[in-house]
């Protein structure tokens, strides 16, 4: 196995350029699991702590940028206010010592159905910034993620950043697993409430290969909340939405849960904190 360790991000383009078959590796959360286990065997691994380019974030016109490289528990303790849907799924994950290691990158890179960090990004339509020695592109986290565990990654690419809409409203996620910490999801929603558009963005994971936004939920409870009076939810509408965000999971059974369960969670996570988020907007 060859190993390299760049110091910069324009030599670690030039290396997975001249390498595009290589493996990288920030916090190493997800693939030195696979190396100890040996499920996989990379001929080539390149070595992204040192890029300090990679563990930057920055505010832009409403947007927040944060660096690949990024840790989880930054994002806890620097982002909460920018990105707080972002920032309590951060929590969810792992232990501290994982939070301290595991990165924002690495999370999209692996594309696992069950990944904690991206249901707040497909939420609010978040992007992820990918980076070559031929230039820079940037497509939506949904359309990044084609499969279980498979991306729209080119060889000679890494993911250099993902672009985050701040907050324009109050944000939640839930996680139910089989413990209550340190556990891979069984199901996972987020939720965002935009004010000042009126419109309320959603996210399910580990229900279906892909990350999904329950369309029709969203449709539907724009309609029901009263934006202007900012009355108290109507329970039968916070029900009826918790009822349509389980419609559009896509869920199978296996070791973790069956598919009936995962939508059931689905409909009460939903309601649950759709009810907090808007009783946050209202006080």
């Amino acid at each position: 196995m060859d190993f390299f360790r760049p110091v910069s991000l324009a030599e670690a383009l030039e290396l997975k350029a001249a390498h595009p078959e290589c493996t990288p590796i920030a916090g190493g959360t997800d693939l030195m699991v696979e190396l100890n286990f040996d499920k996989k065997r990379p001929e080539t691994i390149i070595d992204l702590t040192a890029c300090s380019e990679l563990q930057e974030w920055s505010r832009d016109n409403g947007t927040v940028r944060v660096g690949a490289g990024v840790p989880y528990s930054r994002i806890i303790a620097e982002l909460a206010t920018d990105l707080p849907g972002l920032a309590i799924a951060s929590r969810t994950v792992g232990s501290p010592q994982i939070r301290n290691r595991g990165t924002l990158g690495g999370n999209l890179g692996t594309a696992s159905p069950a990944g904690d960090g991206i249901p707040p990004l497909v939420a609010v339509g978040a992007s992820v910034e990918l980076a070559s020695t031929s230039g820079t592109r940037s497509m939506p986290v949904t359309e990044f993620i084609t499969g279980v565990k498979e991306n729209a990654l080119r060889g000679e690419e890494l993911i250099t950043a993902i672009n985050v809409p701040g907050s324009r409203g109050p944000q939640q996620f839930s996680k139910i697993g089989t413990r209550n910490a340190m556990v891979i999801a069984v199901a996972t929603f987020s939720v965002a409430l935009d004010l000042e558009a009126r419109s309320v963005g959603t996210a399910l994971g580990s229900c279906s290969p892909r990350p999904l936004r329950a369309s029709d939920a969203e449709a539907f409870i724009a309609d029901e909340i009263d934006w202007d009076g900012r009355t108290p939810l109507p329970e039968s509408a916070a029900a009826r939405f918790g009822e349509l965000v389980a419609d559009a999971a896509r869920p199978i059974d296996d070791v973790r849960g069956t598919a009936a369960y995962r939508k059931h969670a689905l409909k009460i996570m939903a309601k649950r904190t759709l009810t907090w988020t808007w009783e946050e907007a209202r006080t």
